[in-house]
């Protein structure tokens, strides 16, 4: 069995951060998304990976190498244009060849991993496994219809009129059935070869495929809310560690890890947090549910369920909250400027300033 992880896609919701980085690379805990779903696939007993990489490759190239570190053994695909998920099925073709295969989204997060449902499909081997899990907007997602008996009867992508709320997890498992599907299909109209309206060609056709409903955590870390989450729930799982000694004048208090080379000093950690290797915390407080990356410079400064990736400068800022601040960005206070109101009222209105 191999897999296909899809590691193109533009990150629009995550703009500006992704003008410059990959989505996929964007940290949680300070480890990159991508990650972790290479480390559930290598986990599940698969080694031959092929990554489908966009305008972003020589990044992940760059992150990923070989795969070795992972215990994979990587493979890149150059996918021209995102033009769907059934677009990367078909210019992985040679890749994949015959073999059964797992299609992850690299930018998905799955707790638990992949393993049992990995299991369950090689055992049971139908043309198409599914994922699915209740959400609250399905509109945003591929959505499943289900019968009486659990069925799957018909598929959609992001529909205006969701049939159902059960959205489509972003881990897919196929028999090579997929390939001829693929080849049936004609652009969407979102301009997209749409990986649901290949799955309802099998269904059509009365191939076997099979759902399963998730009760774990799943998240797209497609947008900004949902990066802060995925980095609450995993730094909720860390285990307290401090590679260098906390300075003076520094309270440390719950599941706090300082990687090496980090200096903190005057400052009180509240967990669960973590402050990266390199970074220099100076008379700070770091509140729960916050990743500071590599090499950053915290002074004089609060921020809680925060990621502040690497490379980055905050100073002087009396409360950051639930904010993204990206490679190498420098925050500051802004100058004091005595407070006017300009008006311009038209006839009869009425104003409240605060005071």
């Amino acid at each position: 069995m191999k897999a296909l992880v899809l590691a193109g896609g533009t990150g629009t919701r995550l703009r500006p951060i992704t003008h410059t980085s990959a989505k996929q690379l964007l940290p949680v805990a300070n480890k990159p998304v991508l990650f972790y779903g290479l480390e559930a696939i290598a986990a599940a007993g698969i080694t031959d990976v092929g990554l489908v990489v966009g305008d972003t490759a020589e990044a992940i190239e760059a992150a990923v190498g070989d795969g070795s570190a992972f215990g994979i053994a990587a493979t890149y695909i150059r996918q021209q244009q995102p033009l769907g998920l059934a677009h990367a099925v078909l210019v992985a073709r040679d890749f994949l060849g015959d073999d059964d295969f797992v299609m992850y989204l690299g930018d998905n997060f799955i707790v638990g991993g992949i393993t049992q449902l990995t299991e369950a499909f090689r055992t049971a081997r139908p043309d198409a496994q599914i994922m699915l899990t209740q959400v609250a907007d399905p509109r945003e997602f591929g959505v499943a219809e289900l019968n009486a008996t659990g069925q799957v009867i018909s598929l959609e992508e992001k529909p205006r009129q969701p049939k159902s709320d059960l959205a489509l997890v972003g881990v897919y498992m196929f028999t090579p059935a997929i390939h001829e599907a693929v080849a049936q299909l004609t652009p969407s109209w979102r301009n997209e070869l749409e990986i649901t309206e290949a799955i309802g060609w099998l269904i059509d056709q009365g191939r076997t495929v099979r759902s399963t409903t998730i009760t774990g955590y799943w998240k797209d870390t497609g947008s900004v809310a949902d990066m802060l989450e995925v980095n609450r729930m995993v730094l909720e799982t860390v285990e307290p560690r401090q590679d260098e000694t906390a300075g003076p004048g520094c309270e440390i208090i719950g599941r706090v890890v300082i990687e090496a080379g980090a200096h903190v000093s005057g400052s009180r950690i509240v967990g669960p947090a973590i402050i990266g290797a390199g970074s220099k915390v100076t008379d700070s407080y770091i509140g729960p549910f916050t990743a500071i990356g590599q090499d950053c410079v915290l002074e004089d400064t609060e921020i809680q369920y925060s990621i502040v990736l690497r490379g980055a400068s905050i100073q002087g800022v009396a409360r950051i909250e639930a904010s993204l601040i990206g490679h190498g960005a420098e925050v500051t206070p802004a100058p004091r400027m005595p407070k006017v109101h300009r008006l311009v009222l038209g006839d009869h209105s009425k104003v409240q300033i605060s005071a």
